[in-house]
């Protein structure tokens, strides 16, 4: 399977790396769980506490080594929720925020373009 640029856009610029389609499709199904677990963590029974959810923590190793890390007991919603990416290789280490709902839009863009 050939790899493709993937292109996150953060809070302040971007990032674009080689990451295969599977692995694309691995990290959206990934993702899918985290917004399924920030949804059942705002999820308050009156006089309960809400059931802590376990957190993200996707990693990828191929030309560059990619972690992605969210914890979904903090955030109120999926929309409001922002991730930790660490990419790495030989010669750089990059470690950022970015909103979900960005890496979502960005990793379906990718997804499409590359069927």
């Amino acid at each position: 399977m050939s790899a493709n640029n993937l292109t996150l856009n953060l809070i302040e610029g971007s990032v674009s790396f080689s990451f295969s389609a599977e692995s694309a499709r691995e990290m959206q199904s990934a993702i899918a769980q985290l917004m399924t677990n920030i949804k059942a963590a705002g999820v308050k029974t009156p006089g309960t506490k809400s059931i802590p959810q376990p957190p993200l923590e996707y990693r990828y190793t191929g030309n560059v080594f990619l972690e992605i890390f969210c914890n979904p007991n903090i955030w109120a919603t999926p929309f409001a929720a922002k991730v930790l990416i660490t990419l790495r290789d030989e010669h750089i280490r990059l470690t950022t925020e970015a909103e979900l709902t960005r890496v979502i839009e960005d990793l379906n863009q990718y997804l499409e373009q590359v069927g």
